[in-house]
């Protein structure tokens, strides 16, 4: 019970910093400079410039269908943190809305504006929440298409708002801006939620899967797998050794498997998220 409390207090605390950090993003960098940022932010920033309504009342306005969705989707504990941030995010970028642009530059704007806003969301996924708005719909849609990640999902409907702007708005300088931002937080986001595993993946095709596999264990201590296979000319039974290892040994596997067997045939690909031991834990990834 005690650490559940812990947790319950370090979550809370998270979400305040990550909405304070997106806040920063919307109100100092993307909002002044007229960048629609993308996503339900984007919606506000664009509805302001034609209301006269601030930001972030119109952030918490846009975000109560959608939250009555996340209710019905995810029942109320989720929502509750959800709420929390969805009201924290609207507060501070209110609060902070009317306040001189850190930069007038609309380029440096969008970049750091976009690594912020990333910065704020990731931290609140990492909580097992959301900021409302998009990243419950986005939450959803990844439920049945886990393959999809995230900054794609997002990019793909922020570029969409952004498209909407720059008609809306006929300055297509704004809207190439604001697709940077898009852009550059959908990267950074990815990189918050998933970090940098750059590994590689090895399929390993030898006559000598024996020694090949006993090298590899003894040498690098690798986890593998040897899968069945069978020549698709020649119809003979083979071992296929599977495995993925870090970028920095991926020279070495190669090298360990032509010093055993010069003639094998391997297949080498970039794995860019891996779940399991030695990299992410499954059960912790939350969106």
């Amino acid at each position: 019970m005690k650490n559940m409390w812990k947790k319950t207090v370090r979550n809370m605390v998270m979400i305040a910093f990550a909405a304070f950090i997106y806040a920063v993003g919307v109100s100092l960098f993307l909002d002044p400079n007229n960048l629609a940022p993308g996503g339900v932010t984007g919606i506000a920033v664009i509805l302001n410039r034609l209301s006269g309504i601030e930001t972030g009342t119109l952030y918490f306005l846009l975000n109560i269908p959608i939250v009555l969705l996340g209710i019905w989707k995810f029942g109320w504990r989720f929502i509750v943190k959800t709420a929390y941030a969805i009201v924290l995010t609207s507060t501070f970028t209110n609060l902070l809305s009317g306040r001189e642009a850190l930069t007038d530059d609309p380029l440096l704007a969008a970049l750091a504006g976009g690594v912020l806003i990333a910065s704020g969301i990731g931290m609140v996924f990492k909580t097992g929440a959301t900021t409302g708005g998009m990243d419950i719909i986005i939450k959803i849609i990844r439920q049945k298409y886990r393959h999809l990640k995230t900054g794609y999902l997002f990019q793909c409907i922020d570029i969409t708002i952004v498209a909407i702007s720059g008609l809306l708005f006929r300055n297509l300088n704004i809207a190439l801006y604001a697709l940077i931002a898009v852009l550059i937080s959908g990267r950074a986001l990815d990189y918050v939620l998933y970090g940098k595993d750059e590994a590689k993946m090895f399929y390993i095709i030898t006559g000598k899967p024996k020694e090949v596999g006993e090298k590899l264990l003894k040498q690098l201590n690798i986890g593998m797998t040897y899968l069945q296979g069978k020549g698709g000319w020649t119809g003979k039974e083979k071992q296929v050794i599977f495995c993925v290892v870090h970028k920095p040994l991926g020279p070495r596997v190669e090298e360990i498997v032509k010093e055993e067997d010069p003639g094998a045939f391997l297949i080498i690909t970039n794995a860019s998220e891996i779940y399991g031991e030695g990299y992410k834990d499954i059960f912790a990834e939350t969106l």
